[in-house]
């Protein structure tokens, strides 16, 4: 937990944190349906979401999530490569929270009740 309200200590809490603090930043937008659903405007994005890119060169891109990084705080999504000089693609990382999740992932059985939470 954050106390204080200095941003160079709030940033470095947040590149030490432990990866079971890193879960909570991994947060990202629900659409507007699926908000309405489950009565939350936020769910935490895992592997095999469909979202939407919101923000960036890759604005309007939609695509499945192919790789979460708790280390680096980056989703990988299918269709959002950058192109190096010897014509390698390889994937561009995004920040959770610049993405919109359109479609969510429920192979997890407890995974809808824990985003409606306490309704």
């Amino acid at each position: 937990m954050v106390t204080s309200i200095q941003p160079r200590k709030q940033r470095k809490a947040r590149y030490n944190a432990p990866l079971h603090m890193r879960q909570k930043y991994m947060g990202a937008r629900l659409s507007d349906d699926l908000s309405k659903k489950y009565n939350t405007r936020s769910a935490p994005v895992i592997t095999g979401d469909t979202v939407l890119v919101m923000r960036g060169d890759f604005k309007g891109v939609s695509g499945k999530v192919e790789k979460v990084s708790l280390s680096d705080c980056v989703i990988h999504v299918t269709g959002v490569v950058s192109t190096k000089v010897n014509g390698e693609e390889v994937p561009r990382p995004i920040y959770p929270s610049n993405v919109m999740i359109t479609k969510l992932e429920l192979k997890d059985k407890t995974r809808e009740a824990r985003i409606r939470g306490k309704e």
